[in-house]
């Protein structure tokens, strides 16, 4: 093993330190392997009187020794690559593991914020729910009153109020999540939970319906 190359894998720390290592190693032994062969070649020639046979084999016993010492490198550096790798990927799963920590804390926090707004809206809803019906009272007694002038339409001023702007929903939503803000959009939307459709041929505000015509009452069917 040539000295930069020992002393890159004496500095190497990483999986891609290591990596990079014997990448450089493997070129060398690639290298050895074909002069090796050649050496053979020559060796073979000098036995039948071409060459130096002592100085063949010498060669060839030296190259032997140099394939042996790269082979030997290159596993003891592949099996410090898997070492590094293993401890690369315990540090990673710690860090994921602090990070999830600090998500499930962030969460925590999250739902806790959920869980007063949920009351904040139950409050707020109890209060309507009551200044409901006291207008509901109060426009009976004015129609009986025959003063349906200062009668107050509920769905209009409901509808009035929760008129606006609102957060769009992102891309990836879980079913649970997405039941949830399809309940809350329906306190907002028309026809939902705070806004029922009226029976079929009802008077729509003060309109009856001119698609369906109302049920008679026992008294019209005579």
């Amino acid at each position: 093993m040539t000295s930069p190359h020992a002393e890159q894998l004496g500095r190497a720390r990483t999986a891609a330190e290591f990596a990079a290592v014997i990448a450089l190693l493997d070129t060398d032994l690639n290298d050895a392997i074909t002069r090796k062969s050649e050496l053979a070649e020559a060796e073979d020639r000098a036995v039948f009187g071409d060459g130096d046979l002592a100085a063949a084999r010498a060669a060839l016993d030296d190259c032997n020794d140099q394939v042996a010492l790269l082979e030997k490198a290159i596993d003891a550096a592949g099996k410090r690559r898997a070492e590094a790798a293993l401890c690369e990927a315990r540090a990673d799963i710690a860090a994921l593991g602090e990070e999830i920590k600090a998500r499930a804390t962030l969460l925590g926090e999250r739902w806790r914020g959920v869980h007063r707004l949920v009351e904040q809206l139950r409050q707020e809803l109890f209060e309507a729910d009551a200044l409901a019906r006291a207008i509901t009272t109060a426009n009976s007694l004015f129609d009986a009153a025959g003063v349906r002038d200062l009668k107050v339409n509920l769905t209009t001023t409901r509808r009035a109020a929760m008129a606006g702007a609102r957060a769009a929903a992102p891309a990836r939503l879980s079913r649970p999540a997405l039941q949830a803000d399809r309940l809350l959009l329906s306190f907002l939307s028309p026809g939902g939970a705070l806004d029922p459709r009226p029976p079929l041929g009802a008077p729509v505000d003060g309109v009856k319906s001119k698609f369906i015509p109302a049920t008679p009452s026992l008294n019209e069917r005579g």
